[in-house]
């Protein structure tokens, strides 16, 4: 489990349809088998290299995320996961991505940055004004929500800190929608 809060940028260094090897500087806090979020996905480290490691990618992974879009020596988001002593910062964010949307407006405001992003319509019941959306693993909090789009405010600091600041119009992006509004909806389904 994660809270959405980036610990590091890492650099993609190989990728293959089974495998990602990332440089990061959190090498020294990873342990074989531990869990770790790459832009949102949840991965497991299967080996420790030099300057980062590497993790199995499943072809349900590459295929169902933007991992298999990305180019080589593209920055990456990096999560370790949550611990109690660490508390909670941003939302309980899992790394099961629920889709891939795409980036639709990027926009320097006065006081940062304004990402508008669209997303498949069959998941409008988990985008709420306020509420909680992990972008590429980003805890943000959407606003001005349509049945196929979402607008988020990015502060200085979380457009310095990750990857938001290298995307585009048209670059894809890992949704992960609130796990609350989940569970809630599967609650209802069985209520009479």
């Amino acid at each position: 489990m994660f809270t959405g809060i980036v610990a590091d940028l890492g650099l993609l260094v190989e990728l293959r349809r089974d495998r990602l090897g990332i440089s990061t500087s959190l090498r020294d806090r990873l342990t074989l088998g531990e869990s770790i979020a790459v832009n949102g996905v949840c991965l497991t480290v299967s080996e420790l290299t030099r300057d980062g490691f590497r993790a199995d990618i499943s072809s349900e992974t590459f295929m169902r995320t933007s991992l298999g879009k990305q180019r080589l020596r593209a920055r990456v988001n990096l999560e370790l996961p949550l611990t109690i002593e660490n508390g909670l910062d941003g939302h309980l964010v899992l790394g099961h991505v629920d889709a891939v949307g795409k980036v639709q407006v990027v926009r320097r405001e006065r006081e940062g940055w304004k990402f508008v992003f669209s997303y498949p319509g069959e998941y409008r019941a988990y985008v709420t004004d306020k509420g909680s959306v992990a972008i590429d693993g980003i805890s943000l909090t959407p606003f001005a929500t349509t049945d196929r789009t979402f607008q988020v405010a990015v502060i200085p600091h979380t457009y310095n800190q990750t990857a938001l600041q290298d995307r585009h119009v048209g670059d894809p992006v890992n949704i992960e929608f609130d796990i609350l509004a989940k569970y809630v909806e599967g609650m209802m389904k069985h209520v009479h």
